[in-house]
């Protein structure tokens, strides 16, 4: 019994290991793997601002487009939070404004405050 509850423990750390270093896994992985799983290689690294528009991340309200008219000497926009705003526009269904208030409020809750700004402390002094 301790021999077979091993062998499921060792298998169990394989597999969260596997998860977690996947971006370093991935490339090492055999084409015809990664065509029985479609899903495993779909990020896709979104570096200038012309990629970053035509993924849809720009708006009236957020412009890419006028940055590439301006010339902005900048390479794009940061690459992790792009990628959580496509992640949350694809899971909620929502447009870009909205999906980057969302990813807003989450930075907003995980450091104690509320999505008007005010803190959640109790013991925060907001007006004197």
């Amino acid at each position: 019994m301790l021999f077979f509850f091993s062998v499921v423990a060792f298998l169990a750390l394989l597999v969260m290991l596997a998860f977690r270093y996947r971006a370093a896994i991935l490339p090492h992985v055999p084409s015809r793997v990664k065509a029985l799983f479609p899903t495993l290689g779909h990020y896709v690294s979104l570096s200038t601002f012309s990629e970053q528009a035509d993924a849809g991340l720009s708006s009236s309200a957020f412009d890419i487009k006028a940055n590439m008219r301006d010339g902005d000497s900048r390479m794009g926009l940061d690459e992790r939070g792009t990628q959580e705003v496509l992640e949350i526009m694809r899971r909620e269904r929502v447009n870009f404004d909205q999906a980057r208030l969302i990813r807003h409020n989450q930075i907003l809750a995980r450091n104690g405050i509320d999505p008007s700004g005010m803190p959640l402390d109790s013991k925060a002094i907001t007006h004197l």
